[in-house]
This record gives C-alpha cells, structure tokens and sequence, in this order.
C-alpha cells in the first residue's frame, strides 16, 4: 500500500515524497481513510507509531485556505510535543499553498500569539492550559471548528488537563470531527470517547514490542555515589553523536549537567524551572549541534525528536516500565540505530526484569569500561587528531623548516621534539587515565551471590570495584618465556590474530603457546624459551592489523618491560611500542 491509495491530494503526496515517506504505517493506513470520510476516531498506538502523520495528513488535504478563522485544533500534553507537530504540519504543508500553523504553549509570551491569531490562522496545536486562558479571554475563537484532535491524551489526564480538555471538548461545535490518540485505553478517557465522540471507529494498532527493535539496550550495576564516575567513563568510550541523559528530579539535571561542564562536555540542563525561551534556546543548539548533551527530567523531554540523539543514559532508571519507553523512544527514531543505557543500583535489580517483561525485549548487563579501554580510546582520538592535522599540508609544510631548524640547533631528535609538542598540545590534562588511581568503588557486590546472608545494605566485598579484578600475571611454565609484540588493544588486536600470525609465519604449532595479555599498546605472548635467531628472522617483517610486531624478549614484569638503554622503565600509561 502506498499513501496515494489512501485517498489524499496531489500537494500531500508530493511533500510526502520530498520527505521520502513511501509506505503509510499500520496506525496511518488505518486511520487516514476514516478520517478522510468524516469519521470520528479513536487511536490506540505507541509513540513513535507515525500517529501525527495519521492525523495530520488528513487535516491538510480537507482545509480550506480561504477560510481565516481556526479550523482544526490539536491538543497536546506538553510545549514540546506541541512543536513537534507544529513542525510536521509545515513539512506536510509544503506544497499547500497558505496554510498557517501556530503553536500555543505556556511560557511564550501572549502577544506573538495575538498576533498571529489576528492575521488568521488555520491550524492551532497547544496546551490545553494556555488554549483555556486564550478562550476565557475572548482571543481565540473556536466557533467554525472543524478539526479537533487529542494526541497522547493519556498524558493529558496524568498531567490533569482532564476538566480543561473536557471544557474544550464541550464549547467547540459539536459539528466538528474529533481524533483521539492514546496509548492506553483508562476508564476516564473511555468515558470521554463514549460522551464526547460521534460513533468513533476505535482502531489499535498493536506492536510486537514497545521499545523499538534498533534501539540497544544496556544495563549497568553500579552504586549510587559512584553514578557520575560511571557516566564519566561511558562518555570517554561510546561513540555518540547527540545524547539525553535522564535524571529523577530537578536538582540532579542540573547537577549533572555542571559537572559534565567541568569535565569538557558541551552540556545542559531542562526541567520544569527552566524557562520556555531557553528550553527552546538549548533544543535548538542541540539539533543544529552546538549542544552534545541535554540533561533532562521525563516532563522536559517528552515530545523532543532530533535526529542526532543516538544515545540515552538513564542516569536514574525509571520505576514505571512506561516512562521507560519513552525515554528509550528519543532514541532509535523513525527506523534509525540507537543505544540505550541504564544505571541500575544493587537494590533495582528487579526493575530489569519489569522492563524486559513490559517490552518483550532483553536488556544486556554491560561491564564499566576499564582505564585501559579509556586509554585505548583516547589515544585513538590522538591518532585521529594527529592524522587530521597531516591532512593539512599548507600548514604542514610552513612549520617543517621550523622543526628542522630546533633538530639542527638543539641535536634532538624528531621523535622526540614530536614527543614534546604532544606534551604542549595536551596541557596539563593528562593524555591517560592511571590504572591504580582512577579505580573507584563502582557496584556493591551483594554476598547473597555466594552465600545465603541475604543482602546486607552497606556491606561491601573486599573487592568493591563492580569490575572483575585483573589476575595476577602468572609465572611462565617450564620452558616458556614471555615474548613482547608491538600490538595491542589500541590497534584492535584478539589472541586469535596473534596466535595465526605467529603460527603461520613462525612455524609455531598451537601447543607452543602459554598465556596472552593484550595491554593497550603491546601483547604479552608466552613461547618457548630460547627462541632461535631464524625465527626471529622469520618474524622479521609479520604484521598484525598492519603494524610490525617487532617481537623480542620481555625483560621485565608485565606492563613495565625493559628499555633497550640504561633508563629507567616508564610507567605503563606511557608505554609505546614504538619507544622500544
């Protein structure tokens, strides 16, 4: 099916096809023809379901432009839904020449509103609070209504607007074609249907799942106070282009939001306190991408759709699995990819299963990132940086004399002056993470795991670290010594790459090989001890991931190794293969 076999005009089609709609969803090929016959309808769907297409469509194909007092009114639970469809009617109204559309919300102030309602408007969408004070006003009039439509009027009810939409429903011509949409079905709205609504068809559009199926979704078990520690490392190693993070209360956005300022982070904060000006101020920076990151409570972000979120952390999990999905649904938009990731504390852990149950969908547990995947990470974006700046040549070429003439002068070598305008472009952040200072307490380990104590509220395991600890290096078998390789996680090397290389091209057989360590810039491989120099020579020019192994002995504890010179080793965090 297609939407020119749904009955709607010319100019629709064609703003469809520019926005590249082909296929109506089950919600739009559904309610589109009823509305288009003049029936009255009630919408049982989900968010994300296409439900605003469903309604609006059919509004723009039956307007009559000449017409300048209201025609059609949507009734929205929150501001930013309300300009959320607002912006799906203009993109639909593309081709229809002079259709007005204007949102009314509260927050914005009267007068552009007055406005635009005196040079004629054809379509409002609002709140119902503020549509109430324009009618006890006298500024709004609803008398040659057409059109009414409640979207997510179960919202609506939770947020009570249930005596103003009742108020509205009532005053406007009893003449007019009512939509409902809802994704529930409670008496209160059932009653509703049932007084207000001509002999509505009632249509359920029902989904194998309420979360979308591109959205994955992840879990972390982690303490309360180690939260913001938590976050701070999923942010150095998830690729993300635009981000919500969910808190509980209006005090912890604004938190987090300031200390992920301090962290670098292009961040901020909107809740109830915040202002309708700058609310609209921060979404727009985050569409057009001088924002990364919004802070939000579940009022505040209901309704926002931009493109660019690809992920969303719930900082405090929800305790209802509804709230749960519409936070999930800012993500994985209209067929998109998208990644969801939830703080659990100990004591939540059955809040898991709830949502999995309600969703139909499995939530991964996920290990907090290790300082090593953090260093890997960030030395990839070092490279990347490094790679992007060679891809300037202009303004490589002006500072190679500059270079050449310190290495003249001083008699050091490239390398090292290299070395030492890292150190200038870093400041003083470091460019690694230190393994033994940055390993907070992030899970309370509950004892229950191994005993039958049951779990005891601020008794903690000797290990509290909420990841597992790393083994102790063991001592090569008899005959076996360990051999360093120049490869490592950085360069997104597996024991299976190493064991291939060095069988394939060192005659090794799969019983010559002990223990493997993949640190992030080497490998740690045992093999029989006393290598002979043609095997070395063999290895001579293997690469893995495109890189020369440079395998040869390691002299030193695991981590650490030997340099070839007299100076002292350096400290893991600054090991490179490329130094040895």
């Amino acid at each position: 099916m297609t939407f020119a076999d749904l009955g709607l005009g010319e100019s629709v089609l064609k703003a469809l096809r520019d926005v590249g709609y082909e296929t109506p969803s089950a919600i739009q090929a559904a309610t589109i023809p009823t509305l288009l016959a003049g029936r009255d309808v009630v919408g049982l769907a989900q968010t994300g379901t296409g439900k605003t297409a469903a309604f609006a469509l059919p509004i723009l194909d039956q307007l009559d432009v000449s017409q300048k007092t209201p025609q059609a009114l949507v009734l929205a639970p929150t501001r930013e839904l309300a300009l959320q469809v607002c912006e799906a009617f203009e993109k639909y109204a593309s081709h229809t020449k002079g259709v007005h559309v204007l949102p009314i919300y509260g927050g914005q102030g009267y007068g552009v509103q007055l406005s635009a309602l005196r040079r004629g408007v054809h379509i409002i969408v609002g709140t119902p609070g503020r549509i109430m004070d324009h009618l006890a006003k006298g500024t709004l009039d609803l008398t040659e209504l057409k059109f009414l439509v409640l979207d997510e009027a179960d919202e609506m009810l939770k947020m009570g607007f249930a005596e103003d939409v009742e108020t509205i429903l009532a005053d406007t011509p009893s003449t007019k074609q009512v939509a409902l949409f809802s994704a529930t079905m409670p008496s209160t709205i059932r009653r509703m249907s049932q007084q207000y609504l001509n002999d509505p068809e009632e249509i359920t559009v029902k989904t194998k799942t309420t979360t979308s199926s591109t959205i994955t979704q992840r879990y972390l078990i982690v303490s309360f106070q180690q939260k913001m520690d938590a976050l701070t490392r999923i942010l150095e190693v998830e690729n993300f282009e635009g981000m919500i993070i969910f808190g509980r209360t209006k005090s912890v956005t604004e938190e987090i939001a300031e200390k992920l300022r301090a962290r670098g982070y292009s961040a901020a904060a909107i809740n109830g306190d915040v202002a309708q000006p700058v609310r609209e101020k921060t979404v727009n920076q985050l569409k057009s991408g001088k924002l990364d990151i919004l802070v939000a409570t579940d009022v505040a972000a209901r309704g926002l759709d931009v493109e660019r979120i690809s992920h969303v952390v719930n900082f405090d999990i929800p305790t209802d699995t509804e709230s749960y999905v519409h936070r999930v649904g800012r993500t994985g938009r209209a067929g998109r990819s998208g990644a969801a990731i939830s703080f659990v504390t100990p004591r939540e852990r059955g809040l898991v299963s709830a949502i999995e149950r309600a969703t139909r969908q499995p939530l991964t547990q996920m290990q907090l990132p290790s300082v090593d995947d953090v260093n890997v990470t960030r030395l990839a974006r070092f490279d990347d940086r490094i790679t992007a700046a060679l891809g300037q040549s202009e303004r490589i070429d002006g500072f190679r004399d500059v270079i050449a003439h310190y290495v003249r002068n001083h008699d050091v070598p490239e390398v090292d002056v290299a070395a030492a305008l890292a150190v200038v472009a870093q400041g003083e952040s470091p460019l690694l993470l230190e393994p033994d200072l940055a390993r907070p307490v992030y899970e309370r380990r509950e004892r229950d795991d191994r005993s039958d104590r049951g779990d005891r509220p601020g008794r903690f395991d000797r290990d509290d670290r909420g990841e597992r600890p790393e083994r102790r290096p063991r001592t090569p078998g008899a005959n076996m010594s360990t051999y360093r390789i120049a490869v490592g996680k950085r360069h997104r090397v597996e024991p299976r790459q190493i064991v291939g290389a060095l069988a394939n091209e060192g005659g090794f057989s799969r019983g010559d090989f002990g223990a493997i360590q993949i640190r992030p810039d080497f490998s740690l491989v045992e093999l029989p001890s006393n290598l002979p120099r043609e095997t070395f020579d063999r290895l001579a020019e293997t690469r893995i991931s495109g890189k020369l192994i440079e395998l040869r002995l390691d002299t030193g504890a695991p981590g650490r190794g030997k340099r070839d010179d007299d100076r002292p080793p350096r400290k893991p965090r600054h090991t490179s293969s490329d130094q040895h």
